[in-house]
Protein backbone atom coordinates (compact mmCIF):
# COMPACT_ATOMS: atom_id res chain seq x y z
CA UNK A 1 0.00 0.00 0.00
CA UNK A 2 1.81 3.23 -0.98
CA UNK A 3 0.98 6.82 -0.55
CA UNK A 4 -2.66 7.29 -1.55
CA UNK A 5 -4.04 10.60 -2.70
CA UNK A 6 -7.51 9.37 -3.91
CA UNK A 7 -9.93 12.24 -2.56
CA UNK A 8 -12.62 9.89 -2.78
CA UNK A 9 -15.08 10.40 0.63
CA UNK A 10 -16.47 6.85 1.11
CA UNK A 11 -15.73 5.99 5.03
CA UNK A 12 -13.80 8.99 5.65
CA UNK A 13 -14.85 11.91 8.31
CA UNK A 14 -16.24 14.43 6.47
CA UNK A 15 -15.42 16.76 8.90
CA UNK A 16 -11.90 16.44 8.55
CA UNK A 17 -12.33 17.24 4.96
CA UNK A 18 -13.36 20.81 6.02
CA UNK A 19 -11.88 23.32 2.75
CA UNK A 20 -8.28 23.57 2.52
CA UNK A 21 -7.62 20.59 5.06
CA UNK A 22 -8.27 17.67 2.65
CA UNK A 23 -5.89 16.67 0.39
CA UNK A 24 -4.56 18.38 -2.40
CA UNK A 25 -4.49 16.64 -5.85
CA UNK A 26 -2.21 17.71 -8.51
CA UNK A 27 -4.64 20.09 -10.21
CA UNK A 28 -5.11 22.19 -7.31
CA UNK A 29 -1.51 23.11 -6.94
CA UNK A 30 -0.56 26.79 -7.65
CA UNK A 31 3.03 26.88 -6.92
CA UNK A 32 5.68 26.54 -9.35
CA UNK A 33 9.85 26.95 -8.63
CA UNK A 34 9.59 30.30 -8.78
CA UNK A 35 6.76 31.14 -6.31
CA UNK A 36 8.22 28.28 -4.04
CA UNK A 37 11.44 30.12 -3.84
CA UNK A 38 10.35 33.26 -3.20
CA UNK A 39 8.37 32.11 0.15
CA UNK A 40 11.55 31.76 1.01
CA UNK A 41 13.41 34.89 0.22
CA UNK A 42 10.41 36.77 1.40
CA UNK A 43 10.37 34.97 5.05
CA UNK A 44 14.29 35.00 5.22
CA UNK A 45 14.60 38.98 4.83
CA UNK A 46 13.21 40.63 8.19
CA UNK A 47 15.01 42.72 11.26
CA UNK A 48 14.74 39.17 13.34
CA UNK A 49 17.13 37.82 10.94
CA UNK A 50 19.09 40.95 10.98
CA UNK A 51 19.21 40.95 14.37
CA UNK A 52 20.58 37.41 14.28
CA UNK A 53 23.60 38.61 11.91
CA UNK A 54 24.02 41.13 14.34
CA UNK A 55 24.72 39.40 17.65
CA UNK A 56 27.60 37.67 16.45
CA UNK A 57 29.31 41.24 17.38
CA UNK A 58 29.25 41.30 21.26
CA UNK A 59 30.29 44.81 23.03
CA UNK A 60 31.90 46.11 19.54
CA UNK A 61 34.36 42.38 19.18
CA UNK A 62 33.47 39.64 16.82
CA UNK A 63 32.72 36.28 18.70
CA UNK A 64 33.26 34.83 15.01
CA UNK A 65 35.51 36.13 11.72
CA UNK A 66 33.63 36.60 8.86
CA UNK A 67 34.55 33.34 7.22
CA UNK A 68 33.29 31.20 10.57
CA UNK A 69 29.97 33.47 10.44
CA UNK A 70 29.34 32.34 6.72
CA UNK A 71 30.53 28.60 7.45
CA UNK A 72 27.72 28.35 10.06
CA UNK A 73 25.18 30.06 8.34
CA UNK A 74 25.94 27.79 5.13
CA UNK A 75 26.16 25.04 7.51
CA UNK A 76 22.71 25.57 9.05
CA UNK A 77 21.34 26.52 5.80
CA UNK A 78 22.28 22.85 4.33
CA UNK A 79 20.81 21.31 7.53
CA UNK A 80 17.87 23.26 7.34
CA UNK A 81 17.33 22.50 3.85
CA UNK A 82 17.79 18.94 4.27
CA UNK A 83 15.36 18.27 6.97
CA UNK A 84 12.66 20.67 4.93
CA UNK A 85 13.14 18.33 2.17
CA UNK A 86 13.16 15.42 4.28
CA UNK A 87 9.87 16.44 6.03
CA UNK A 88 8.37 18.02 3.22
CA UNK A 89 8.09 14.42 1.02
CA UNK A 90 4.58 13.38 3.01
CA UNK A 91 3.00 16.60 1.87
CA UNK A 92 4.31 16.66 -1.09
CA UNK A 93 3.17 13.29 -2.19
CA UNK A 94 0.04 13.13 -0.61
CA UNK A 95 -1.04 16.61 -0.41
CA UNK A 96 -1.72 16.62 3.37
CA UNK A 97 -1.52 19.21 5.74
CA UNK A 98 0.71 19.10 8.36
CA UNK A 99 -2.16 18.64 11.20
CA UNK A 100 -3.15 15.65 9.10
CA UNK A 101 0.41 14.81 8.79
CA UNK A 102 0.80 15.10 12.73
CA UNK A 103 -2.41 12.40 13.26
CA UNK A 104 0.44 9.76 11.20
CA UNK A 105 2.72 10.08 14.39
CA UNK A 106 0.32 11.19 17.81
CA UNK A 107 -2.95 9.82 16.56
CA UNK A 108 -6.22 12.43 16.22
CA UNK A 109 -6.20 13.58 19.90
CA UNK A 110 -2.49 13.39 20.06
CA UNK A 111 -2.44 15.48 17.22
CA UNK A 112 -4.63 18.40 18.62
CA UNK A 113 -2.09 18.66 21.45
CA UNK A 114 1.27 18.25 19.34
CA UNK A 115 -0.13 20.38 17.05
CA UNK A 116 -0.71 23.49 19.50
CA UNK A 117 2.58 23.39 20.07
CA UNK A 118 3.14 24.82 16.93
CA UNK A 119 0.20 27.12 16.49
CA UNK A 120 0.21 28.94 19.65
CA UNK A 121 3.49 29.87 19.28
CA UNK A 122 2.96 31.34 15.47
CA UNK A 123 -0.57 33.39 16.49
CA UNK A 124 1.70 34.92 19.30
CA UNK A 125 4.82 35.86 16.63
CA UNK A 126 1.95 36.83 14.29
CA UNK A 127 0.78 39.72 16.96
CA UNK A 128 4.80 40.34 17.76
CA UNK A 129 5.41 41.31 14.14
CA UNK A 130 2.28 43.41 13.31
CA UNK A 131 2.71 44.87 16.32
CA UNK A 132 6.22 45.92 15.24
CA UNK A 133 5.06 46.20 11.78
CA UNK A 134 2.71 48.51 13.12
CA UNK A 135 4.94 50.40 14.91
CA UNK A 136 6.45 50.74 11.85
CA UNK A 137 3.46 51.46 9.38
CA UNK A 138 2.74 54.55 11.94
CA UNK A 139 5.67 55.68 11.04
CA UNK A 140 5.40 56.06 7.84
CA UNK A 141 1.77 57.94 8.46
CA UNK A 142 3.59 60.05 10.43
CA UNK A 143 6.05 60.96 7.78
CA UNK A 144 3.65 61.31 5.33
CA UNK A 145 1.47 63.43 7.23
CA UNK A 146 3.95 65.94 8.58
CA UNK A 147 2.80 64.56 12.19
CA UNK A 148 -1.13 64.81 10.96
CA UNK A 149 -1.24 61.00 11.79
CA UNK A 150 0.06 59.30 14.81
CA UNK A 151 -1.50 56.50 16.35
CA UNK A 152 0.21 53.01 16.80
CA UNK A 153 -2.62 50.92 17.81
CA UNK A 154 -4.42 52.04 14.72
CA UNK A 155 -1.93 50.88 12.24
CA UNK A 156 -1.35 48.52 13.85
CA UNK A 157 -5.40 47.22 13.99
CA UNK A 158 -5.36 48.12 9.76
CA UNK A 159 -1.79 46.09 9.14
CA UNK A 160 -3.96 43.07 10.92
CA UNK A 161 -6.77 43.51 8.88
CA UNK A 162 -4.72 43.95 5.48
CA UNK A 163 -3.19 40.53 6.37
CA UNK A 164 -6.00 38.70 6.96
CA UNK A 165 -7.48 40.06 3.68
CA UNK A 166 -4.46 39.09 1.91
CA UNK A 167 -4.49 35.67 3.31
CA UNK A 168 -8.08 35.53 2.88
CA UNK A 169 -7.44 33.13 -0.96
CA UNK A 170 -4.91 30.87 0.81
CA UNK A 171 -1.72 30.34 -1.19
CA UNK A 172 -2.96 32.41 -4.39
CA UNK A 173 -2.39 35.06 -2.64
CA UNK A 174 0.57 34.44 -0.27
CA UNK A 175 2.43 33.90 -3.50
CA UNK A 176 1.62 37.59 -5.26
CA UNK A 177 2.56 38.86 -1.80
CA UNK A 178 5.82 36.88 -1.13
CA UNK A 179 6.82 37.79 -4.89
CA UNK A 180 6.75 41.58 -4.64
CA UNK A 181 8.22 41.20 -1.24
CA UNK A 182 11.03 39.53 -1.89
CA UNK A 183 12.24 42.11 -4.89
CA UNK A 184 11.33 44.49 -2.62
CA UNK A 185 13.06 43.33 0.06
CA UNK A 186 16.15 41.95 -1.39
CA UNK A 187 16.36 45.69 -3.22
CA UNK A 188 17.15 46.50 0.60
CA UNK A 189 19.21 44.52 1.75
CA UNK A 190 21.05 45.35 -1.59
CA UNK A 191 21.00 48.90 -0.90
CA UNK A 192 22.35 48.71 2.84
CA UNK A 193 25.01 46.40 1.71
CA UNK A 194 26.57 49.22 -0.49
CA UNK A 195 25.94 51.62 1.83
CA UNK A 196 28.15 49.70 4.26
CA UNK A 197 30.63 48.66 1.77
CA UNK A 198 30.89 52.38 0.17
CA UNK A 199 30.79 53.71 3.46
CA UNK A 200 32.35 52.03 6.34
CA UNK A 201 34.47 49.64 4.55
CA UNK A 202 37.14 49.71 7.36
CA UNK A 203 34.97 49.76 10.35
CA UNK A 204 33.67 46.31 9.04
CA UNK A 205 37.22 44.87 7.98
CA UNK A 206 38.51 45.71 11.79
CA UNK A 207 35.61 44.66 13.51
CA UNK A 208 34.42 41.67 11.65
CA UNK A 209 36.80 40.34 9.07
CA UNK A 210 40.46 40.75 10.84
CA UNK A 211 38.99 39.03 13.77
CA UNK A 212 40.05 35.76 15.33
CA UNK A 213 37.00 34.65 16.38
CA UNK A 214 36.14 31.08 17.30
CA UNK A 215 35.90 27.47 15.43
CA UNK A 216 34.94 26.58 18.27
CA UNK A 217 31.71 26.41 21.34
CA UNK A 218 30.79 29.90 20.17
CA UNK A 219 30.56 28.54 16.59
CA UNK A 220 28.55 25.52 17.42
CA UNK A 221 26.32 27.84 19.09
CA UNK A 222 25.82 30.02 16.11
CA UNK A 223 25.21 27.07 14.20
CA UNK A 224 22.36 26.23 16.43
CA UNK A 225 20.63 29.60 16.61
CA UNK A 226 20.55 29.87 12.99
CA UNK A 227 18.69 26.56 12.12
CA UNK A 228 16.95 27.12 15.41
CA UNK A 229 15.34 30.20 13.94
CA UNK A 230 13.58 27.68 11.15
CA UNK A 231 12.55 24.97 13.54
CA UNK A 232 9.13 25.90 13.63
CA UNK A 233 8.89 26.30 9.73
CA UNK A 234 10.72 22.92 8.42
CA UNK A 235 8.45 21.09 11.23
CA UNK A 236 5.25 22.32 9.52
CA UNK A 237 7.06 21.77 6.18
CA UNK A 238 3.67 19.50 4.73
CA UNK A 239 1.63 23.12 4.39
CA UNK A 240 4.38 24.38 1.72
CA UNK A 241 4.96 20.96 0.09
CA UNK A 242 1.87 20.68 -0.59
CA UNK A 243 1.31 23.15 -2.36
CA UNK A 244 3.89 22.84 -4.99
CA UNK A 245 3.75 21.65 -8.71
CA UNK A 246 4.17 18.11 -9.03
CA UNK A 247 7.49 16.54 -10.63
CA UNK A 248 9.90 17.52 -8.50
CA UNK A 249 12.87 15.77 -7.25
CA UNK A 250 13.83 15.21 -3.32
CA UNK A 251 16.85 16.78 -4.79
CA UNK A 252 15.56 19.57 -6.73
CA UNK A 253 13.29 19.87 -3.62
CA UNK A 254 15.88 20.53 -1.53
CA UNK A 255 17.36 23.16 -3.52
CA UNK A 256 14.15 25.50 -3.78
CA UNK A 257 14.92 25.75 -0.11
CA UNK A 258 18.22 25.72 -0.08
CA UNK A 259 19.25 28.39 -2.92
CA UNK A 260 16.21 30.88 -1.99
CA UNK A 261 17.56 30.67 1.59
CA UNK A 262 21.19 31.01 1.00
CA UNK A 263 20.25 33.95 -0.89
CA UNK A 264 17.99 35.92 1.47
CA UNK A 265 18.82 34.37 5.04
CA UNK A 266 22.45 34.28 4.23
CA UNK A 267 22.62 37.94 3.07
CA UNK A 268 20.26 39.10 5.84
CA UNK A 269 22.99 37.57 8.55
CA UNK A 270 26.29 39.21 6.64
CA UNK A 271 24.48 42.52 6.33
CA UNK A 272 23.71 41.78 10.16
CA UNK A 273 27.06 41.64 11.34
CA UNK A 274 28.07 44.10 8.69
CA UNK A 275 25.91 46.80 10.47
CA UNK A 276 26.84 46.41 14.13
CA UNK A 277 30.46 46.15 12.28
CA UNK A 278 29.67 49.64 11.30
CA UNK A 279 27.69 51.26 13.86
CA UNK A 280 28.64 49.29 17.19
CA UNK A 281 23.92 48.80 17.61
CA UNK A 282 23.13 45.16 17.43
CA UNK A 283 19.73 46.43 16.85
CA UNK A 284 19.20 47.06 13.14
CA UNK A 285 16.28 49.18 14.11
CA UNK A 286 19.34 51.59 16.01
CA UNK A 287 21.92 50.60 13.59
CA UNK A 288 20.30 51.26 10.23
CA UNK A 289 18.79 55.16 11.05
CA UNK A 290 22.72 55.72 12.17
CA UNK A 291 23.59 55.21 8.40
CA UNK A 292 21.62 58.06 6.99
CA UNK A 293 20.14 60.29 9.86
CA UNK A 294 17.40 61.78 7.76
CA UNK A 295 13.80 61.67 7.10
CA UNK A 296 14.00 59.89 3.98
CA UNK A 297 16.34 57.08 6.16
CA UNK A 298 13.39 57.06 8.50
CA UNK A 299 10.85 55.94 5.75
CA UNK A 300 13.18 53.92 4.33
CA UNK A 301 13.60 51.71 7.39
CA UNK A 302 9.94 51.87 8.10
CA UNK A 303 8.88 50.38 4.66
CA UNK A 304 11.41 47.75 5.41
CA UNK A 305 10.28 46.39 8.85
CA UNK A 306 6.41 46.98 7.30
CA UNK A 307 7.26 44.38 4.59
CA UNK A 308 9.37 42.12 6.63
CA UNK A 309 6.73 41.56 9.24
CA UNK A 310 3.75 40.98 6.29
CA UNK A 311 6.25 38.32 4.58
CA UNK A 312 7.46 36.46 7.63
CA UNK A 313 3.93 36.69 8.62
CA UNK A 314 2.54 35.16 5.69
CA UNK A 315 4.82 32.46 5.47
CA UNK A 316 5.85 31.30 8.83
CA UNK A 317 2.53 32.48 11.42
CA UNK A 318 -0.67 32.75 9.47
CA UNK A 319 -1.35 29.22 7.41
CA UNK A 320 -0.19 26.46 10.47
CA UNK A 321 -2.44 28.14 12.84
CA UNK A 322 -5.27 28.32 10.38
CA UNK A 323 -5.28 24.77 9.79
CA UNK A 324 -5.41 23.87 13.11
CA UNK A 325 -8.07 26.57 14.02
CA UNK A 326 -10.32 24.59 11.45
CA UNK A 327 -9.39 21.12 13.27
CA UNK A 328 -10.69 22.06 15.96
CA UNK A 329 -13.75 23.99 14.80
CA UNK A 330 -14.04 22.25 11.72
CA UNK A 331 -14.63 26.37 9.91
CA UNK A 332 -14.11 26.95 6.53
CA UNK A 333 -10.34 28.75 5.50
CA UNK A 334 -11.62 32.31 5.10
CA UNK A 335 -13.49 32.41 9.11
CA UNK A 336 -9.99 30.21 10.23
CA UNK A 337 -8.10 33.19 9.31
CA UNK A 338 -9.63 35.86 10.11
CA UNK A 339 -9.73 33.89 13.55
CA UNK A 340 -5.97 33.53 13.57
CA UNK A 341 -5.83 37.40 13.13
CA UNK A 342 -8.18 38.44 15.78
CA UNK A 343 -5.86 35.71 17.79
CA UNK A 344 -3.00 37.86 17.39
CA UNK A 345 -4.69 41.23 17.80
CA UNK A 346 -5.20 40.03 21.20
CA UNK A 347 -2.46 38.20 22.15
CA UNK A 348 -0.61 41.37 23.98
CA UNK A 349 1.95 41.85 21.74
CA UNK A 350 2.51 45.54 22.93
CA UNK A 351 3.60 43.68 26.22
CA UNK A 352 5.71 41.25 24.94
CA UNK A 353 7.86 43.33 23.06
CA UNK A 354 8.59 45.73 26.08
CA UNK A 355 11.92 45.13 27.94
CA UNK A 356 10.90 44.09 31.52
CA UNK A 357 9.24 41.42 29.58
CA UNK A 358 12.13 40.20 27.50
CA UNK A 359 12.99 37.64 29.95
CA UNK A 360 9.40 36.04 29.99
CA UNK A 361 9.62 36.30 26.27
CA UNK A 362 13.20 34.38 26.40
CA UNK A 363 11.81 31.94 28.24
CA UNK A 364 8.14 30.78 26.66
CA UNK A 365 10.75 30.49 23.00
CA UNK A 366 12.83 28.32 25.05
CA UNK A 367 10.21 25.76 26.25
CA UNK A 368 8.05 25.46 22.88
CA UNK A 369 11.31 25.35 20.98
CA UNK A 370 12.19 22.34 22.98
CA UNK A 371 9.58 20.17 21.96
CA UNK A 372 10.18 20.84 18.17
CA UNK A 373 13.06 18.97 17.73
CA UNK A 374 11.26 15.93 19.21
CA UNK A 375 8.30 16.40 16.86
CA UNK A 376 10.59 16.98 13.60
CA UNK A 377 12.30 13.56 14.42
CA UNK A 378 8.99 11.64 15.45
CA UNK A 379 7.25 12.76 11.85
CA UNK A 380 10.66 11.43 9.71
CA UNK A 381 11.16 8.31 12.54
CA UNK A 382 7.48 7.58 11.57
CA UNK A 383 7.59 7.68 7.63
CA UNK A 384 11.09 6.44 6.61
CA UNK A 385 11.62 3.91 9.06
CA UNK A 386 8.52 2.43 10.49
CA UNK A 387 6.58 2.93 7.54
CA UNK A 388 8.88 2.97 4.69
CA UNK A 389 7.38 6.28 2.96
CA UNK A 390 3.69 4.10 2.64
CA UNK A 391 0.85 5.62 3.76
CA UNK A 392 -2.92 5.11 3.18
CA UNK A 393 -4.27 8.60 3.23
CA UNK A 394 -7.87 7.37 2.97
CA UNK A 395 -7.07 5.89 6.43
CA UNK A 396 -5.85 9.12 7.80
CA UNK A 397 -9.14 10.86 7.51
CA UNK A 398 -11.12 8.02 8.34
CA UNK A 399 -13.48 8.73 12.21
CA UNK A 400 -12.62 5.80 13.69
CA UNK A 401 -9.75 3.96 11.83
CA UNK A 402 -6.04 3.37 12.45
CA UNK A 403 -5.30 6.63 13.64
CA UNK A 404 -7.93 7.47 15.71
CA UNK A 405 -7.34 8.02 19.93
CA UNK A 406 -3.58 9.16 21.01
CA UNK A 407 -0.61 7.54 20.20
CA UNK A 408 1.21 7.38 23.87
CA UNK A 409 4.45 5.89 22.37
CA UNK A 410 4.85 9.72 20.21
CA UNK A 411 3.74 11.31 23.15
CA UNK A 412 5.99 9.67 25.61
CA UNK A 413 8.81 10.20 22.95
CA UNK A 414 8.39 13.71 22.95
CA UNK A 415 8.25 14.70 26.61
CA UNK A 416 11.45 12.54 27.31
CA UNK A 417 13.52 14.21 24.70
CA UNK A 418 12.16 17.49 25.64
CA UNK A 419 12.79 17.14 28.74
CA UNK A 420 16.43 16.30 28.45
CA UNK A 421 16.61 19.12 25.92
CA UNK A 422 16.17 21.73 28.81
CA UNK A 423 19.27 20.12 30.45
CA UNK A 424 21.15 22.02 28.20
CA UNK A 425 19.52 24.52 26.34
CA UNK A 426 21.80 26.09 23.73
CA UNK A 427 21.72 23.01 22.38
CA UNK A 428 18.12 22.35 22.91
CA UNK A 429 17.01 21.51 19.39
CA UNK A 430 19.96 18.98 18.40
CA UNK A 431 19.16 17.14 21.63
CA UNK A 432 15.83 16.90 21.50
CA UNK A 433 15.37 15.79 17.85
CA UNK A 434 18.38 13.25 18.45
CA UNK A 435 16.84 11.81 21.44
CA UNK A 436 13.52 11.23 19.84
CA UNK A 437 14.88 10.06 16.99
CA UNK A 438 16.33 7.01 19.33
CA UNK A 439 13.70 6.88 21.68
CA UNK A 440 10.58 6.84 19.31
CA UNK A 441 11.05 3.36 17.42
CA UNK A 442 12.25 2.02 20.98
CA UNK A 443 9.12 3.05 23.06
CA UNK A 444 6.81 1.46 20.19
CA UNK A 445 8.76 -1.61 19.64
CA UNK A 446 8.98 -2.46 23.66
CA UNK A 447 5.99 -0.76 25.23
CA UNK A 448 1.94 -0.56 24.35
CA UNK A 449 1.30 -4.29 22.73
CA UNK A 450 -1.25 -4.08 20.47
CA UNK A 451 -1.04 -0.94 19.56
CA UNK A 452 -3.38 0.05 16.52
CA UNK A 453 -0.58 2.76 15.23
CA UNK A 454 1.61 -0.32 14.73
CA UNK A 455 -0.28 -1.29 11.96
CA UNK A 456 1.11 -1.44 8.61
CA UNK A 457 4.12 -0.58 10.53
CA UNK A 458 7.35 -2.83 10.72
CA UNK A 459 6.38 -3.40 14.40
CA UNK A 460 3.38 -4.42 13.75
CA UNK A 461 3.63 -8.18 14.58
CA UNK A 462 5.35 -7.23 17.75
Amino acid sequence: MGDNINNQTSQVDAAAQTDSLRPLGEKDRKLGAFGYMSLWVGDGVNMGNMTLGASVIVAGAALLNIWQTLAAALLAIGIISTLFALNDRVGYRTGIPYVTHLKMSFGEKGSLISSLLRAVPAVIWYGIQSWIGGTALNEVFRILSNGAIDNVVVAFIILLVIQILLSMKGFESIKWVETVASVVLMGIVITVFVILMKDHREAVVDTWVNTSGSWGVPFFGMVMVFLGNYAAIFLSASDYSRELKTGYSDTKRAMLYFVPIVISYGSVIAVGAMLASATGYTNPALGLPALFDNVYMQLFISAFIVFGAIAVNMVANIVTPTYVIQLFTKLNYKIAVTITGLLAMVSFPWLLVQDDNAKGLDLFVLIYSAFLGPMVAILIVEYYILRKQKIDVEELYKKDGNFSGTNMAAILAMLISAGLAFLFVDLAWIIGFVSAGILYPLISKYFFKGSRFKKDTILEDR
